[in-house]
């Protein structure tokens, strides 16, 4: 990999970080502010809006300058995100402002890698940054629970300079300031990332004209062969995802008797299996096989309601490794696959913009019946069971249509294609 791979590595370990234990830190805010439980889903829904509402936009503003810049950007809108929590701002609205900040950073962040990199390498360098992301999920959840526990939180609020009045008197709002630092960092990082030397046409000002190109750039991806399938996976993937780590909350705090701060440590646990998953689909998995692991998504929607039979910490733990490397395994390929499929057909920014917008959409969709689901009361064994079954039949419609492409011709020879040259 090239040098400019790892610092790229480096600024979304630390970015990613700070949003997964701000979660955590938002979460107990609410808590503290005795807020119903079904808000707790909202914030995800507030920080995913982003993503679908500035979807026609921010793939033009990612193709706009350098891409290391427009990440140093909107990582100092997170920054300003993570702030606004200090100022009686909701945290609804706050972490809205977050997720504005990272819809801008994902285009810039993932379409940097087809501009660094040759098409046969992105299997590997997916790897590399959904195991980083994971990683830092990992941390990041595990930081946020430990910034908010008992302990930790009383040394925190213990800290006093003299003279100033911090007006920190929470343990949530001692945990907000120390993640705030963390953006800092990756903003250092960001400073460092190089110029891949990709430059794209004028990108448009006009928003019609962007609404248009982006309806153009949604269709095209949709009906090309290779592009609706991988595009589908991980559309199901992303959605799924953010729902689950809710439903980890609630179902640790069930079946297990685990507070959030011990709770949050399992959203970590299943993290550790998406690195694992994620690693060893990058040494496994070659670009042109990238479609052959769509059963392994059948697989972890069958797995999941076994977590209704679950009790103890002790088989929850392994439980919950095998669940994340399942949904590692098979999404890393598609995300690769996707990048590249984009880049032939559209361009960086804009083939990660469509494809923030429909995966955002869907965890908005699937955020939103979850909330309804708590509002109502439903048990959460029954969501368990309702979840799974809706990704192993979603899969193997999935797995059908790609069987129907390659009824008609080879979607798989289409993998691997250079972009054409520009006139």
């Amino acid at each position: 990999m090239k040098r400019g791979f790892y610092t790229i590595m480096a600024a979304q370990f630390f970015s990613s970080l700070a949003d997964n234990a701000l979660l955590i830190a938002a979460i107990a805010l609410l808590i503290e502010m005795h807020a119903p439980a079904w808000m707790k889903p909202l914030l995800k829904l507030f920080f995913t809006i982003s993503y679908v509402v500035l979807a026609p936009f921010v793939g033009a503003f990612a193709d706009s300058m350098r891409k290391g810049h427009v990440m140093l950007v909107t990582n100092g809108i997170k920054i300003l995100g993570c702030l606004l929590l200090f100022f009686t701002v909701h945290p609804l609205l706050a972490y809205a402002v977050v997720g504005l900040g990272a819809a801008a950073y994902s285009p810039a962040k993932y379409g940097i890698l087809t501009e660094l990199l040759p098409p046969e390498k992105l299997v590997a360098a997916n790897g590399w940054i959904e195991g980083t992301t994971v990683g830092s999920i990992i941390l990041g959840t595990v930081i946020g629970g430990l910034l908010i526990s008992p302990s930790v939180s009383a040394a925190l609020l213990g800290v006093d300079f003299p003279g100033i009045e911090t007006g920190i008197d929470t343990p949530a709002e001692a945990a907000i300031l120390v993640i705030a630092c963390f953006y800092l960092v990756a903003g250092a990082f960001n400073l460092r990332i190089p110029d891949t030397g990709a430059r794209y046409p004028k990108q448009h000002v006009n928003p019609v004209r962007l609404l248009s190109d982006f309806w153009h750039c949604n269709l095209t991806l949709w009906r090309d062969r290779v592009g609706q399938i991988s595009l589908a996976v991980t559309t199901l993937f992303w959605g799924a995802g953010a729902t689950l780590q809710f439903i980890v909350l609630d179902w640790a705090k069930h079946a297990l008797g685990m507070p959030l701060s011990r709770a949050a440590i399992l959203q970590g646990v299943v993290a550790v299996g998406i690195a694992i998953g994620a690693v060893a689909a990058a040494r496994v998995v070659p670009l042109k096989r990238s479609l052959r692991v769509l059963p392994v998504g059948v697989a972890m929607g069958l797995i999941v309601p076994s977590m209704t039979l679950v009790s103890n910490a002790v088989v929850a733990y392994p439980l919950l490794v095998v669940i994340g490397a399942c949904a590692g395994f098979f999404v890393v390929p598609m995300n690769a696959l996707l990048q590249h499929r984009g880049h032939v057909l559209l361009s960086a920014g804009h083939s990660i913009a469509v494809q923030n917008f429909n995966e955002n959409l869907n965890i908005l969709v699937m955020l939103g019946l979850y909330a309804l689901l708590l509002h109502l009361d439903v048990p959460v064994n029954l969501v368990i069971l309702l979840f799974g079954g809706f990704v192993a039949l979603t899969m193997l419609i999935v797995i059908g249509i790609h069987r129907r492409n390659q009824r008609i011709y080879d979607a798989e020879s289409m993998i691997g294609e250079e972009k054409p040259p520009h006139p």
